[in-house]
């Protein structure tokens, strides 16, 4: 994604790196507005709605149909997902496979917000940007995939939680 032309915007990811390279990836990807969608945490209960399984169910369904691509840890949460995915020698970058992924589930959530009464979401499903890491080692990696298996347990604190943003 070129930002040079909206001044507004600037590039989070790494200059003059290959975001197509083998290597780990975590990502995270918020509702437009932050809206909570996907799903709601009360009284410590997590409960994703139909149209964050449907979001679950692609994300881990992405190895079959991109070559190169495997899914590993990943989160539903009320407007945002949280995911690790694993490039070896696929032919997409990054930020193409992100694209996709989000095409593709705004798609469906369409066809859910039309056939299963899913709650609309206004104008876009996705924020025009998402958040990744590069995981460079063990460490990050261990580190990450606790942070995604806790995260329900931490939303209260969550800087994604609108109640306190």
């Amino acid at each position: 994604m070129n930002y040079s032309n909206n001044k507004n915007r600037k590039s989070v990811r790494l200059k003059n790196y290959d975001y197509g390279k083998n290597g780990l990836y975590f990502i995270t990807i918020c509702i437009q507005n932050r809206e909570h969608l996907l799903g709601n945490i009360s009284n410590n209960i997590h409960t994703v709605y139909d149209g964050g399984l449907m979001i679950e169910s692609i994300w881990h369904n992405l190895p079959q149909y991109y070559k190169g691509i495997e899914t590993k840890e990943f989160v539903v949460m009320p407007n945002h997902i949280h995911g690790i995915i694993e490039f070896d020698n696929s032919s997409l970058d990054l930020s193409e496979l992100v694209q996709r992924f989000k095409t593709f589930s705004t798609r469906q959530y369409i066809h859910g917000i039309h056939n299963n009464n899913w709650k609309p979401f206004y104008k876009k499903l996705w924020q025009r940007n998402y958040h990744e890491h590069i995981i460079r080692n063990e460490k990050s990696l261990e580190k990450l995939q606790n942070y995604i298996f806790n995260n329900p347990e931490q939303w209260k604190e969550d800087v994604l939680n609108n109640e306190i943003c």
